[in-house]
């Protein structure tokens, strides 16, 4: 499967259906870096009149996620993906459309060629950057992904 937005959004709506109805969108993936949005609305609001931190937190994984699925497609072997951590950071209250983007998609490469040659599980941690329309940076994420390439037998 050619990983594009269009596709992924599609995947979202049959299987991720909160994420999709909450706003989450995929605007863009290249093998180093995937962006997604979500626009602050009704839906997704918090009693503060912001954004939910649960909603950029879906927001937020979806660029890790994909750029560990494609990486893991790119290689043609079968690796086991899991988040085993997560932290998380607020600056500034999340309005508007809020853009989050990862740029890890070569350390990820990295941690599976590893995994290959040692056939031990590799834990990376991605970043995820939540910016408003201004620019500002208004939450940040980091999930710990372990990664492990399965033995073929």
């Amino acid at each position: 499967m050619k990983f594009t937005p269009a596709k992924v959004n599609f995947f979202n709506l049959i299987k991720l259906p909160l994420a999709f109805f909450g706003g989450v969108r995929v605007k863009s993936i290249t093998d180093s870096e995937v962006v997604v949005t979500i626009k602050h609305r009704w839906m997704n609001q918090n009693p503060f009149k912001s954004m939910f931190w649960a909603a950029q937190g879906m927001a937020a994984e979806m660029p890790t996620g994909i750029l560990v699925m494609k990486a893991i497609y790119d290689s043609k072997r079968k690796v086991s993906m899991l988040v085993t951590h997560q932290e998380a950071n607020f600056y500034k209250k999340a309005t508007g459309r809020i853009v989050f983007t990862c740029s890890g998609g070569n350390e990820i490469r990295e941690a599976i060629q590893k995994s290959i040659e040692t056939g031990e599980g590799q834990l990376i941690v991605l970043t995820s950057i939540g910016r408003n329309t201004e620019g500002v940076e208004v939450s940040n994420f980091h999930f710990h992904w372990s990664i492990k390439v399965k033995s073929e037998a």
